[in-house]
């Protein structure tokens, strides 16, 4: 009978081979010798650590989180096919159809790592940020600061200054108004919560929101439904001052993930500024991309 953890093994090293540095928007460098991603690119995009990677391709280390199985299923570009398959070889149940959905599709990984002019993101449903791309956290600070669990939209809205990114770059909306878009993202979550009923996740965050937040409870308790729509946003940016952008939130047909672009008009004073931002961007990967490792961890994410 054929070990489930030995092909776990030989999967992630198949799949490891098959994708390009260009693939997840990371430079290929001059004495690059084979075209897959390397163990040590995978540990950092996935935030695991490169002995823990190790382990589980040389089949020593045989039970993974789920939480370490969809990151790595993340940053392999898998199929939802193949994502399920990995849970199963990994001996976890496959995440149920009424589950909010936390996968990333192929594509969808390949449009954000190759906008890399524009700040681009993609969240849940429930507005969990999953991936982001460099000049996404030059702009509205680095997420990896954060643990996975406070990347929330509506956390960060109803925990204290309005939408601050990780290192405090706070986001205005330009109604003017800071709880006309508070109000929208409640309004869209109670959408959220009535299609996903069963998801612990989303239940979890609407009760922890209701126990902090009175102001949540408040909004919440009008019952209101509505989709969160797009809005021009000003950042107020510790580097370059305020900049004013067209936020736009696009949806992944099948997958009800949210897409987030900001951008600006070509020869603006806020299209300088996000190119003076592309620079130190670039910089913080190139720094990534000289560090052997960019967890020290044991497997967690």
């Amino acid at each position: 009978m054929s070990d489930p953890h030995g092909d776990l093994a030989g999967l992630l090293k198949s799949w490891r081979d098959r994708l390009s540095p260009a693939d997840v928007g990371l430079p290929a460098g001059p004495n690059r010798r084979a075209a897959g991603l390397r163990r040590e690119e995978l540990a950092a995009l996935a935030g695991l650590s490169v002995d823990y990677v190790v382990r589980l391709e040389q089949g020593r280390s045989r039970n993974p989180s789920d939480q370490v199985v969809a990151s790595i299923a993340r940053v392999l570009q898998l199929t939802s096919e193949e994502r399920d398959h990995l849970f199963v070889v990994a001996g976890l149940l496959p995440p149920s159809r009424g589950e909010l959905p936390r996968h990333i599709p192929p594509g969808v990984q390949r449009l954000v790592a190759r906008l890399g002019a524009t700040p681009v993101a993609v969240f849940t449903a429930s507005w969990e940020l999953l991936t982001w791309s460099p000049l996404w956290a030059a702009l509205l600070g680095n997420p990896s600061t954060l643990a996975a669990g406070e990347r929330n939209l509506l956390r960060a809205s109803f925990g204290g200054t309005l939408l601050a990114g990780p290192e405090g770059h706070p986001v205005r909306s330009a109604s003017g108004d800071p709880e006309h878009l508070q109000r929208s993202l409640v309004a869209d979550l109670r959408g959220v919560h009535g299609r996903y009923p069963n998801d612990q996740s989303v239940r979890r965050l609407v009760d922890d929101l209701l126990a902090s937040s009175p102001r949540f409870a408040a909004m919440w308790a009008t019952g209101a439904v509505s989709e969160h729509q797009s809005e021009r946003k000003t950042i107020l940016h510790p580097l370059v001052g305020d900049i004013e952008l067209d936020c736009d939130v696009f949806s992944a047909a099948g997958s009800d993930l949210r897409i987030v672009a900001y951008t600006a008009a070509v020869g603006s004073s806020a299209a300088d500024k996000l190119d003076f931002l592309r620079v130190s961007a670039v910089a913080a990967v190139s720094a990534l991309e000289a560090q052997p490792s960019a967890s020290a961890g044991s497997g967690s994410v």
